[in-house]
């Protein structure tokens, strides 16, 4: 049994900043950290920044969409700083009822994996794998109409979700992200790819992926706002803790081989519990709400950028995640390697 005061004084391992890295618990690194990137067909925007072939996003200040060719730029860039992989978010120029440029073997997804991998080897490409990018009314399956209210068809979405997996593996991506919510999509992904030849190429399950609020401007930077009705018939209520442990255990039986808890900040809790119930490796990925509220803030002089998002960062390595995926990506690798 520990010694009580004044034997036991815990300052004393907090008094130099060489005695608080000595006994850190929680570390993060530039390694452990994904930039989410936004890749779309058109080449030609007025200059974000003095730079070409990107175009601003009001509500994620410091964040683009890009043409391919800034995507390259954006990729070599994320390498320099060492970080090891980039997730890919297509915005392709048009879209139809069952969003078939998802699996276009020269959609832009495919193109800008296959741009990235031959620019820069040695970095990772994930693709979200997901139809609402693609599809006219905006959601992640195919829609049916034949009730009092248009739903998602859960059974006729899988095999266009297997399809677009199948479709980025060929292009050369490393790893592939569903993150429709769909049943029974990562089975159908893992025996589709099999079944073509990349039963090498792992799959990343959106395995508890929330219906949040904090995904509001994600829906403007990659144009995916359902056009009716919203996601809550297949994203999860997020009250629920127990399910969304449910949920990674079923991906991980259908052969998932790395999982996700979407949003991150406010869901601690959940990347433990999920971290201790599956044992795989654990991604939590920090969305655009959590990186807007930042950025507004830091701008209003509210709080220090650099703290408050390296702080953010360790707490979701210190709930069980081993993955982050990062808007904020690029400015933690700098900070983090002033640091060393």
């Amino acid at each position: 049994m520990a010694m009580a005061f004044p034997q036991t004084r815990m300052r004393r391992l907090r008094a130099t900043a060489g005695l608080r890295g000595l006994v850190r618990e929680t570390d993060v690194r530039a390694g452990q950290l994904v930039l989410p990137l936004f890749v779309t067909e058109a080449e030609q925007f007025a200059p974000a920044g003095g730079r070409s072939g990107r175009e601003a996003i009001a509500t994620m200040p410091g964040v683009e969409r890009l043409s391919l060719g800034a995507a390259v730029e954006e990729a070599r860039e994320a390498a320099a700083l060492g970080i090891p992989a980039v997730m890919l978010f297509g915005l392709p120029a048009e879209k139809d009822e069952h969003g078939s440029g998802a699996w276009d073997p020269d959609g832009v997804v495919q193109l800008a994996t296959r741009a990235i991998k031959q620019a820069v080897p040695g970095l990772l490409v994930i693709t979200d794998v997901c139809l609402c990018e693609y599809t006219s009314h905006g959601h992640c399956g195919v829609l049916r109409t034949d009730g009092p209210e248009p739903t998602v068809d859960n059974d006729a979405s899988l095999e266009l979700i297997a399809r677009t997996a199948v479709s980025h593996a060929r292009a050369g991506a490393d790893i592939v992200a569903p993150s429709d919510m769909m049943d029974g999509r990562v089975g159908a992904i893992r025996e589709e790819l099999d079944g073509e030849g990349f039963a090498e190429t792992p799959i990343l399950a959106y395995s508890a992926k929330f219906a949040s609020a904090f995904y509001g401007p994600f829906r403007e930077a990659a144009d995916s706002a359902p056009a009716l009705g919203d996601r809550r018939g297949y994203q999860m209520d997020p009250a629920n803790g127990r399910e969304a442990v449910r949920e990674a255990l079923l991906d991980v039986q259908e052969g998932a081989d790395m999982v996700m808890v979407k949003p991150a900040l406010a869901y601690g809790d959940l990347i433990r519990a999920v971290k201790r119930a599956t044992r795989l490796p654990v991604a939590a990925y920090n969305v655009s709400g959590e990186y807007a509220m930042v950025k507004a803030a830091a701008t209003a002089g509210y709080l220090d950028e650099r703290a408050t998002v390296l702080e953010i960062l360790t707490s979701l390595r210190r709930a069980g995640a081993d993955t982050i995926i990062t808007y904020h990506a690029k400015d933690a690798a700098r900070w983090l390697a002033e640091q060393t």
